[in-house]
């Protein structure tokens, strides 16, 4: 058995639904609520991001600061206690992924490490949860990614923006095996449809990735529309801010 094939992350329902920092409808993005929200709505999967505390814990934003709430600070210049009283409005608060990990115990996550300093505190809060068999890992960053993989044993990821742009161009080209090479250890690419003019997700994009045994996972897609058009072309998931949209997209699909 590969550990491919041993990761829960990829064994849950398919199409993937993966809820962009939960469901954002009357509760702020990246809480425990908007979590609960996804899942009560149907995800499959939560997305969400991690930077680090003051005092080295995972703590789940998007933003490096709290500008969003009218704090100019950031993150890493508050202890995870600190974060734990700011209101972010609902009820909700600053989390920690152990936090997280722990609240949902059956979810699955797909988590973006968003500083190099967040790596080994993400590691460390999913390894105390015994939770890699149920995370995929990623980064923007190339290295960091390489980071999270070595740190978590068995862990999945999908692939880094150097890693994209060079499947795109090997693509193109129609190298399956440079394409296979460069998604070496990969399990999935998370891609948009397009960036500026440069159309990704097209056939012969899906048609290779599927061929060297990777998923192709489209953000952020809204639209019922281009969800039921993305799925029926292929794709293997949807990576939404609308999770009941696209549930409910799916389920007329079928």
């Amino acid at each position: 058995m590969t550990e491919r094939s041993k990761s829960e992350f990829l064994t849950a329902q398919y199409p993937r639904v993966i809820a962009h920092r939960g469901l954002a409808l009357d509760a702020p993005e990246n809480t425990l609520l908007a979590f609960v929200k996804a899942l009560a709505a149907g995800a499959t999967h939560l997305e969400t991001d991690v930077h680090v505390s003051l005092d080295g814990v995972a703590v789940i934003s998007h933003d490096p600061d709290l500008a969003a709430v009218g704090r100019d600070v950031r993150i890493n210049q508050l202890t995870i206690a600190e974060l734990k009283r700011i209101s972010l409005g609902y009820g909700q608060s600053f989390t920690s992924l152990a936090d997280a990990l722990e609240a949902f115990p059956t979810a699955m996550f797909n988590i973006d490490v968003k500083t190099d300093a967040a790596v080994e505190p993400t590691a460390r809060a999913i390894r105390n949860q015994r939770a890699t068999g149920r995370v995929l890992v990623t980064s923007f960053n190339e290295s960091r990614r390489r980071r999270m993989v070595g740190l978590l044993p068995g862990v999945v990821s999908s692939a880094s923006s150097p890693l994209v742009t060079a499947a795109v161009a090997a693509t193109n080209l129609g190298l399956t095996g440079l394409v296979r090479r460069t998604l070496q250890g990969c399990v999935a690419v998370q891609v948009p449809e397009r960036a500026g003019p440069v159309s990704i997700v097209t056939p012969r994009f899906i048609a290779m990735m599927h061929r060297v045994n990777v998923e192709v996972h489209v953000w952020t897609v809204n639209d019922p529309i281009d969800m039921v058009r993305l799925l029926d072309s292929g794709v293997d998931g949807l990576v939404t801010d609308r999770t009941d949209l696209a549930v409910a997209a799916i389920t007329r699909r079928t």
